[in-house]
């Protein structure tokens, strides 16, 4: 999973998946919008620069989900990545738990994820958000009685991924695997990002995830169930728009966080969210450091973030501007 990687166990698996946030109090999804298909050739690149050299970082910005019958013709990418020296990945953080040591302790994992005292999220869950859950389950999950034990957190990474995959969207990582496989082809060498995460005490991560659990752990759930309600149509456009490189419309679109909310039921628990903000400082400050070389080092190199963040002002393409590199938008 490339990206931010939110680490702790089992925090991991699920904080980036579960995505994005959508008003409360939706009605049902109308998919309006229908899902381009055959060839697209995506967005154009970000260029960065510095000011006293002609050496350049392509940047392109990733997108998911996805529509799942488009094929990205990736010939303007190619070009740029024949050319390069180097392809940059996203960064990524390795927990590191010796296999030993994570094999004893998913016991204790698998409990961390269901709620506690075997209650149900009808047990849990006020009785209007658990009708609006029941409606959502039934349409994308079916006879799933499983999911009804687990945490709300955990219950919205399971409905927000199929949710996905039944409106035509995916959320693999359609992108990557063509990059390397450009890369390989012309023989340019792909530096991955590996930020390694030591983890002192896992069974305490995983004690301090089983202490989250709450209202902000039932207020991810809603956000999510809303969002599904409201903005796969949206989604849908997003999807179309990064494929046609319509890069206005995709600055248009609205783009609402669900994370903040998720990642506040880990906030609560001051382990947690302290182990879960370094981790995210230093993979940002690995891959900033690899870009920066990569421009000192390299006449041409070619790089990938989300797109999503390539638009903010607070993100890493704006972390390189305040530095002094030029910075030149896609046309």
């Amino acid at each position: 999973m490339r990206g931010w990687a939110w680490l702790v166990l089992p925090a991991l698996l699920i904080v980036s998946i579960v995505a994005h946030a959508a008003p409360e109090n939706a009605q049902a999804p109308t998919l309006d919008t229908v899902l381009v298909t055959g060839e697209q050739l995506g967005p154009g690149l970000w260029k960065v620069t510095r000011r006293d050299s002609d050496h350049v970082l392509w940047i392109l910005g990733t997108q998911a989900p996805l529509p799942k019958t488009m094929h990205w013709r990736a010939t303007d990418v190619e070009s740029v990545i024949a050319g390069s020296q180097e392809v940059l990945a996203d960064a990524q953080g390795e927990l590191k738990v010796g296999f030993f040591r994570a094999a004893f302790l998913l016991p204790a994992i698998l409990g961390a994820k269901k709620n506690a005292d075997g209650k149900t999220l009808q047990d849990i869950l006020p009785p209007d958000l658990y009708a609006r859950w029941s409606t959502l389950k039934q349409r994308y999950l079916g006879k799933d009685n499983g999911v009804e034990r687990l945490r709300p957190i955990l219950a919205a990474n399971e409905l927000y991924g199929k949710a996905i995959g039944k409106s035509g969207l995916s959320n693999k990582a359609a992108l990557w695997p063509v990059i390397e496989k450009i890369a390989r082809q012309h023989g340019v060498p792909v530096k991955d990002i590996d930020v390694p995460i030591p983890l002192d005490n896992a069974r305490q991560a995983i004690a301090d995830f089983r202490n989250s659990a709450g209202q902000a752990d039932i207020d991810c759930l809603a956000t999510t169930i809303a969002r599904l309600e409201t903005d796969l149509d949206a989604m849908r456009a997003r999807a179309n728009a990064w494929a046609v490189g319509d890069l206005e419309k995709l600055r248009s679109l609205p783009y609402p966080d669900q994370r903040s909310v998720c990642l506040k039921a880990f906030a609560a628990n001051a382990n947690l969210s302290a182990k879960l903000d370094e981790a995210k400082r230093r993979i940002q400050t690995a891959w900033l450091a690899a870009a920066e070389a990569a421009l000192w080092k390299n006449p041409s190199t070619f790089a990938v973030l989300p797109i999503d963040e390539l638009f903010h002002t607070d993100g890493r393409l704006a972390a390189l501007r305040a530095k002094g590199y030029v910075i030149e938008n896609p046309e």
